[in-house]
This record gives structure tokens, C-alpha cells and sequence, in this order.
């Protein structure tokens, strides 16, 4: 007997350029302002991307470091892959970053630079490969978010008096 043809499903949509979205800093935007981006591929072990690919990452802490050339991924926690066993990986420990010498260059001069540092802002999977987006940011004062909490509020007053 013939197997059953099924109809494609067109309510799902593409994801663009084939990237997947795994996880996000989300305090990142808040606490730091901007003020330019980088993708980096991460050097990874088996049971890691393993562990990525099931969503079992914590972006929180993380922050970018550069060291004798090359740049670092740190206290970024990937979680253990359980199927692993015996080859897990380290949940915490430091990976490497797959750059150009010319963005590492960039990321050294701005890490360097007073009040400013690296951070990651996103972690996705394009075409299988694990990527990195890292923020180059400068912190936001208090008096930054407090400015930001007042044209809010302002913005919603205005949109009650419209209504």
C-alpha cells in the first residue's frame, strides 16, 4: 500500500537566512548601552553543542575577554549534556572565539578602554554552527535608566490622554 503524501504546511514561516535563536541576554539592553556588534564563532566540544542545540544556556554572567591575541567566552554556563556521560564537558569553563585578527584587534582596544567591556547579546545556530553575538557596550548610570523611566512614562500618559 502506498504511503500517504503530506501537504506542505504553510502557516509556518521560514526562519530568516536559516538562523535559529538560542538564548539571549535580555538585562544586557537595559544595563548597558550599545554601541557596536560582532559575530563570533565558539570553539566547542561535542556534548556542548549537543547541550546548545537543546536550549540549555545561561548568557547572564558571560563577558569577552582577550588575552595573549585571543579573544575568550567566560562564565558563560552551558549546562551539562546528560546522554554524555563520562565525556561531558565543564559547564563553566572559558572558550575561545573564532575571530579575525582584526576584530580581535577591535575588541583589545575597546575592552581596554575606561568604562567599557564586552558582553555576549545572543547566542544562535546558523547553518549548524554555533555563533556569537557580542556587544560592545558601555555602562548606563543610574541617572541613564532614570531618564529612560521618565520619557516611558511620559510616552504613556500621552497615549492615555489620545485614547
Amino acid at each position: 500500500m502506498a504511503r500517504k503524501r503530506r501537504k506542505r504546511r504553510s502557516d509556518r514561516q521560514p526562519v530568516p537566512s536559516g538562523q535559529r535563536t538560542v538564548a539571549v541576554n535580555r538585562r544586557a539592553r537595559r544595563d548597558y548601552e550599545v554601541l557596536d556588534t560582532l559575530t563570533a564563532g565558539i570553539e566547542l566540544r561535542g556534548s556542548e553543542i549537543k547541550s546548545i542545540r537543546n536550549g540549555s544556556v545561561s548568557l547572564a554572567q558571560g563577558f569577552v575577554s582577550v588575552e595573549e591575541g585571543e579573544a575568550y567566552l567566560r562564565d558563560v554556563h552551558i549546562a551539562r549534556y546528560k546522554p554524555a556521560a563520562e565525556a561531558n564537558h565543564d559547564p563553566d569553563r572559558p572558550r575561545r572565539l573564532l575571530l579575525h585578527r582584526a576584530e580581535i584587534d577591535l575588541l583589545a582596544g575597546h575592552v581596554n578602554a575606561k568604562g567599557r567591556t564586552a558582553i555576549p547579546l545572543r547566542l544562535f545556530l546558523a547553518r549548524g554552527w554555533a555563533k556569537l553575538e557580542i556587544g560592545l557596550v558601555r555602562g548606563l548610570r543610574r541617572y541613564d535608566n532614570r531618564e529612560k523611566i521618565r520619557a516611558r512614562e511620559a510616552a504613556r500618559q500621552i497615549a492615555r490622554y489620545v485614547r
